[in-house]
């Protein structure tokens, strides 16, 4: 069994600073970023994340992921392994990721962070 300990929705952005002075400037506050590779930002019930989108691939309304934060990701790729879900492993700048689909091409991904909280 998975404990999910925090999630975010990620959208995918053309300019990093852009994005996190707009979501700041309705309310958001930034929780953590990592040089133009990743942010985080918070309101009350919610966490949103910013990733660089590909040079030309940002389209209205399809930019969104969702984040499952975890302890252990070696957990997180059993479970899918066992559910049969296909999935990319990264050890990316700022946590362990996989990323998987839900079955309408949603993407997912669990990450163990690799921050404090």
């Amino acid at each position: 069994m998975i404990k999910i300990n925090e999630s975010n929705v990620t959208i995918m952005v053309a300019n990093m600073d852009k994005a996190i002075l707009f979501y700041e400037s309705i309310g958001f506050e930034l929780k953590n970023r990592w040089d133009d590779h990743y942010a985080m930002l918070t309101a009350t019930g919610i966490t949103i994340g910013l990733h660089p989108g590909r040079e030309g691939a940002i389209k209205e309304g399809s930019n969104i992921s969702i984040g499952l934060m975890i302890d252990n990701a070696d957990d997180a790729k059993e479970l899918l392994e066992r559910n049969n879900i296909p999935f990319k492993l990264d050890d990316g700048k700022s946590g362990i990721y996989l990323h998987f689909k839900d079955p309408d091409g949603t993407v997912i991904y669990f990450t163990e962070p690799k921050w404090e909280r």
